[in-house]
């Protein structure tokens, strides 16, 4: 990637996000929680992570508007339809995430 324009790179990286986006919405099932016990983000880290990019560029995006860029369909509706309760497992498996990252900060 290194020997690609700036332009290039930023159109690939961009289809990649799209394609990522995609893909999450071809898997809803897949829920924000196995997300971010697996990999440490979620749909709603992509929308946070799109208003900041935003903001670093001044230019106006808000959360709910980013959310439901990559719902693809407004977060309450996404939440009503496809948002399964959490189950004890994946909350505790959350938590020790959590905790493990509390650790490493510490340290």
């Amino acid at each position: 990637m290194q020997n690609l324009d700036e332009t290039t790179r930023t159109e690939l990286e961009a289809a990649a996000f799209r394609r990522l986006l995609q893909h999450l919405d071809e898997h809803k099932e897949v829920q924000n929680i196995d997300l971010m016990i697996l990999a440490d983000f979620c749909r709603n880290c992509l929308s946070k992570w799109l208003v900041s990019a935003a903001e670093a560029r001044g230019a106006g995006l808000d959360y709910e508007s980013a959310r439901e860029y990559v719902y693809g369909m407004p977060y309450e509706e996404w939440k009503a339809h496809y948002q399964q309760k959490a189950t004890p497992e994946q909350l505790a498996a959350f938590e020790a995430l959590q905790a493990r990252k509390r650790e490493q900060q510490e340290s």
